[in-house]
């Protein structure tokens, strides 16, 4: 195999090299990259609040008379899990909420609890339900001593849940209230900058208006058979009214709520939370007699970094496919096409110049590796002096005697 053959192969594969790795950047820039942009299926998170506000105090429900404390220390805590189903196409994440008194005990301070699972389309984060698959359900409240497994309720979820979609734009998006048991708008309000990193902030009111005035608040939906916590007859003393201590008066649970989110828009992780929530007992929805929890708390700082960081490792993540990669893959495939190129013409002379050595210009293609021609260089510097090469003659091996003597 001649010089000029390899090089004709060595540029083909170099060509091919180069339309290769074109081919993947363009794959990757498109179809990869769409597929990467989803709800990852490890999501293990614990996302935990802090604030104040005016709670019931537990152990009054068993005394002469209901009693709410003002400004008590709060915590609300949400732990965030995967389960079944899981795969390409959904995740399903498990949440389980408490809202705490920090200032008593383990249970003795417990207000709030429950469990909502939902199953989400990991590409868009919408909630996926429909008549046969209602997409989600929350768990039946259970007592600190009941030991059988817990019961969950079909409850059907529309619209975003614990997160926003990737590429979050500046628009109004649906978003789930597990206590309401319906969706309400997430408005955008604008740009804030939290701990480095750009987010979108977005507002949502449950039952306020924009100034915080409380205008539709929403009957509570009790997950008890009976309703026991949603509708409550006591006697008028327990609840603090006046007039005849013993006449039953009956109230209903009312709940409001504001929130505001602040959202990393390329992978849609909510970095920053604040709630302000409101339960409450009254005869008139507008006119609460009763707070049951009325508190605001805003996400730690422990919170904030943590799922900062993790919305940081998706932006890497997807930046690695959908923009390094790809911008590399081009350069390389560029390069690799001119180089191909560049020793394929190469090759095509070297195969020229063999087949006939003055066909390439001036001295051909082997004139710039060491050939020579006569008529370009002139005599060697050793032939430069005139010689005259005498003509030898050869000895005669068989002389003639001539003739004879007659003398």
């Amino acid at each position: 195999m001649n010089r000029a053959v390899m090089l004709r192969i060595a540029a083909c594969g170099i060509l091919g090299l180069g339309a290769a790795l074109l081919i993947a950047a363009l794959l990757l820039s498109t179809y990869t990259a769409s597929k990467i942009k989803r709800i990852p299926l490890n999501v293990d998170a614990s996302l935990v609040s802090d604030g104040t506000g005016t709670a019931l105090d537990p152990a009054s429900l068993l005394g002469e008379r209901f009693i709410i404390d003002r400004d008590v220390p709060l915590v609300s805590q949400q732990q965030v899990t995967v389960e079944s189903p899981a795969n390409a196409d959904v995740v399903t994440l498990q949440v389980g909420t408490t809202v705490r008194r920090t200032d008593q005990q383990q249970d003795n301070g417990l207000l709030l609890a429950m469990v909502d699972t939902v199953t989400l389309n990991r590409e868009t984060a919408l909630a996926v339900s429909d008549d046969t698959h209602p997409g989600g359900s929350v768990q039946k409240p259970r007592s600190i001593e009941d030991t059988k497994p817990p019961t969950n309720i079909a409850l059907p979820h529309e619209g975003l849940s614990y997160r926003f979609p990737f590429n979050t734009e500046k628009k109004t998006y649906p978003y789930f209230d597990a206590i309401a048991q319906r969706a309400f708008d997430a408005n955008y309000e604008g740009e804030e900058d939290v701990n480095g990193l750009t987010t979108y902030r977005f507002t949502q009111n449950v039952g306020y208006d924009a100034d915080g005035k409380l205008v539709d608040p929403i009957k509570y939906a009790s997950l008890y058979d009976n309703d026991e916590d949603g509708v409550v007859t006591a006697r008028a003393s327990l609840w603090g009214l006046e007039g005849d201590p013993e006449e039953p008066i009956t109230m209903t649970r009312y709940y409001a709520a504001q929130r505001t989110f602040w959202v990393d828009p390329d992978s849609g992780t909510i970095v920053k939370a604040e709630e302000h929530a409101n339960h409450y007992y009254a005869r008139d929805e507008l006119r609460p007699e009763m707070e049951l929890a009325d508190y605001t708390v805003t996400s730690t700082e422990e919170t904030v970094e943590s799922q900062v960081a993790a919305a940081r490792d998706e932006r890497d993540r997807i930046g690695l496919w959908s923009r390094v990669l790809p911008i590399t893959f081009t350069a390389a495939g560029l390069v690799a096409l001119v180089g191909g190129a560049l020793l394929g013409s190469f090759s095509l002379r070297a195969e020229s110049a063999l087949i006939d050595p003055g066909s390439d210009g001036e001295g051909g293609f082997f004139a710039g590796l060491g050939g020579r021609r006569a008529e370009d260089t002139g005599p060697m510097p050793a032939a430069e002096a005139e010689t005259e090469k005498l003509p030898a003659q050869r000895p005669d091996l068989h002389p003639d005697p001539g003739p004879p003597d007659r003398r």
